[in-house]
């Protein structure tokens, strides 16, 4: 995005594990639509972004007593982005986004040949929860999700359930994740995909195959976002 400067002090990035290329096939189950996605190599964060990076990049975050271990929330689309550019710029990276967004976050390109950081696609976000495994979970619920049975009412610590085969933690539960794709244009116009289910959901909705949509502006509780980055070619 234009007009960004570096973070005010050095910020390293997470670690993120790298993934082999591959496919998967994404449904949406209000229309029954199947497409298949072939993928490029790329990697993905273990955890969702916390509030105590958020707070060291940008300064700012939600402050409603939680913790720097617990995912940062209350962030936007738009927000989620603007904290990818300025995370690559403090790890000396090159920016994945460019452009402004205006009110509806469609003035924002992305550059997958950039080495920075960036929001998956939801193609790479279930690839990446599935970790080659074809049934809706990872594993039993309780034990790998904060969810509304058990997260007492609010976000949770990340890394704090079992992970994936994959080694990543919290991809169900806990927080949604924000994607980078818009959910359906024609009928949806800028809405953007967010997966996984948060600490509110029932087991329905802590899937991997569970697509939800907002407003690249909606900020709420129960959602985050997680980073990946592209691997070079």
């Amino acid at each position: 995005m234009t007009g960004l400067e570096p973070a005010p002090h050095p910020a390293a990035g997470p670690e993120t594990t790298a993934l082999p290329a591959g496919e998967i096939v994404l449904r949406d189950e209000g229309t029954r639509r199947e497409w298949r996605v072939a993928l490029d190599a790329f990697s993905i964060a273990a955890c969702p972004v916390t509030l105590g990076l958020y707070r060291a990049v940008l300064g700012e975050g939600a402050a409603d007593g939680a913790g720097p271990c617990a995912p940062v929330t209350e962030v936007s689309w738009i927000d989620a982005v603007r904290f990818c550019d300025r995370l690559s710029l403090a790890a000396g990276l090159r920016p994945c986004y460019s452009g402004e967004p205006g009110p509806d976050g469609l003035g924002i390109a992305c550059d997958w040949t950039a080495d920075g950081y960036r929001l998956p696609t939801e193609a790479e976000w279930e690839y990446a929860c599935r970790a080659g495994g074809a049934a809706v979970r990872y594993g039993e619920l309780d034990d790998i999700a904060w969810h509304r049975g058990n997260s007492g009412g609010a976000a949770r610590e990340v890394a704090t359930r079992a992970p994936n085969a994959w080694g990543l933690h919290d991809m169900l539960g806990n927080v949604w994740e924000w994607c980078w794709d818009r959910f359906d244009p024609r009928v949806y116009g800028p809405y953007r995909v967010f997966r996984g289910g948060g600490w509110n959901d029932l087991p329905r909705g802590c899937r991997a195959s569970c697509r939800r949509k907002s407003h690249p502006t909606l900020r709420t509780d129960d959602l985050g976002f997680r980073l990946a980055r592209s691997q070079p070619a």
